[in-house]
């Protein structure tokens, strides 16, 4: 069986609140992994139509912050599947509420893996990804190259 890309498309809005953000007004780093964690589980289990489990959180890309007052949009996708697990990748941006500027802040990719009623791994469907995201996917996963060096 195989999927489009497009059933685990998900996308997230948060306000930065006071008590999101450290002593120096920006989102703390563990809060953003939380919302990033949520978002990959979702969008996973919306390509499985499963429970799922973290694996590993492959990458992560602090590339700015967000400070209070800020409208986080999270958006997420599997891009890559094995026999039970499925590679998702998360994109995280700021608007200024009142410029409407967006910002890139992070950018994440994690496997995630489907499980059954008894908690062992079970078979997800293929995905088939559009040439869209697959560029996007091979942009940011060239960035993070280049950025290692």
């Amino acid at each position: 069986m195989e999927v489009s890309v497009e059933q685990s498309k998900t996308i997230q809005t948060r306000l930065v609140l006071p008590s999101d953000t450290n002593h120096l007004g920006t989102i703390f780093g563990g809060t953003v992994l939380a919302y990033i964690d949520e978002i990959a589980a979702i969008s996973a289990m919306r390509h499985a139509r499963k429970a799922v489990v973290t694996v590993s959180i492959d990458k992560v890309d602090f590339i700015s912050s967000a400070k209070v007052g800020d409208i986080l949009k999270l958006e997420a996708f599997v891009y890559s599947t094995g026999r039970t697990s499925m590679k998702v990748f998360v994109k995280v941006e700021t608007e200024d509420l009142f410029t409407g500027e967006h910002h890139l802040t992070t950018t994440c990719f994690l496997t995630m893996v489907a499980i059954d009623q008894n908690k062992k791994p079970t078979p997800v469907p293929k995905v088939i990804i559009r040439e869209q995201e697959e560029q996007i996917v091979q942009l940011y996963q060239q960035n993070k190259r280049n950025n290692k060096a």
